[in-house]
């Protein structure tokens, strides 16, 4: 609760029952807000007033703000007891290292009572290229772009409000995200596209997690998650890129994709497809299992995707 001795002030009662504060509420936080039940107050950061009623039609109090101004921030203060944060840095400058919109959001919820709780959405990007390589939590990062060095600022300043204010906050990387009522959430169009995947010999491990696994895993790390911890969530599937391209194909009743070698693909693929194709890794989710004790309801995204058919 916040403290009388606070020169804010403190918050009246009605402020007093739980609290779930998402900022970056697109797909994954909009499943993770359907999920809370109804005794359970959810608020949702915009800085678009076009999404005002979606999120009131979900009975989620939309709040205008936007990570890039950082006075629109501090109204966050002491509203939630738990964040859920799932917002990306900045991607205009392809070289930044740092995630000013993390650092500018923290900084707003240490005006006032703190959280108890803060969930962090990171990437498995952070591991950079592991050579297929079997990796669990404590893996030393090695990241190679900007957009995973940017989540690795992201981290550090997380585990750094976290020793400092007391706050349980939990990281979780996140692979790659599918599902199939989500835009974008399945390999069909791709497949349709005919865009090539790497020949067997230089292709790379890839990683999945379903949307609605993801966002029950946000919540039970925002409620069990131990404090200054990471958790890989990913499901079980153990598939190079390839395969899962032909395994989709063979559910959509679609051709397989062509290979390339990965000379050839340097040459015609762009750089963002190509950056995908360059990092293998398979995550180790025991944690996951474990400590935040979920089962996961699509172990595979055979049992994600046949669902389709």
């Amino acid at each position: 609760m916040p403290s009388n001795s606070n020169p804010l002030g403190a918050l009246p009662s009605r402020f007093r029952r739980q609290r779930v504060l998402i900022i970056g509420c697109g797909d994954v936080g909009m499943r993770a807000a359907r999920l809370l039940p109804s005794r359970i107050r959810v608020l949702a950061l915009t800085s678009s007033a076009s999404r005002l009623d979606e999120l009131r039609a979900q009975q989620i109090t939309p709040l205008l703000g936007n990570l890039d101004d950082k006075s629109t921030l501090r109204r966050l203060s002491a509203l939630a007891t738990r964040v859920l944060h799932l917002a990306p840095p900045p991607n205009l400058d392809p070289y930044a290292r740092t995630d000013p919109r993390t650092l500018d959001l923290l900084r707003a919820l240490r005006l006032r009572s703190l959280p108890q709780s803060l969930v962090y959405g990171s990437t498995s990007g952070v591991y950079g290229d592991c050579e297929g390589q079997h990796i669990d939590e404590t893996r030393t990062l090695a990241p190679q772009t900007g957009r995973a060095w940017r989540r690795v600022d992201a981290e550090d300043q997380l585990r750094l409000f976290g020793r400092g204010t007391g706050s349980k906050v939990h990281i979780l990387r996140i692979p790659g995200i599918y599902a199939l009522d989500r835009v974008g959430g399945t390999p069909e169009a791709r497949l349709r596209k005919g865009t090539p995947v790497l020949l067997a010999e230089d292709d790379v491990y890839t990683n999945h997690i379903h949307a609605n696994d993801l966002a029950r895993a946000c919540l039970a790390a925002l409620w069990r998650g131990r404090p200054q911890r990471v958790s890989n969530v990913s499901d079980d599937t153990d598939l190079k890129m390839g395969d899962y391209f032909d395994l989709a194909a063979s559910l959509y009743g679609l051709a397989p994709p062509p290979r390339l070698t990965r000379t050839e693909a340097q040459r015609l693929l762009p750089a963002m497809q190509l950056s995908f194709m360059s990092e293998s890794r398979r995550m180790d989710n025991s944690r996951l299992k474990k400590e935040l004790r979920l089962k996961l309801n699509y172990p595979d995204v055979v049992s994600g995707l046949q669902k389709k058919i």
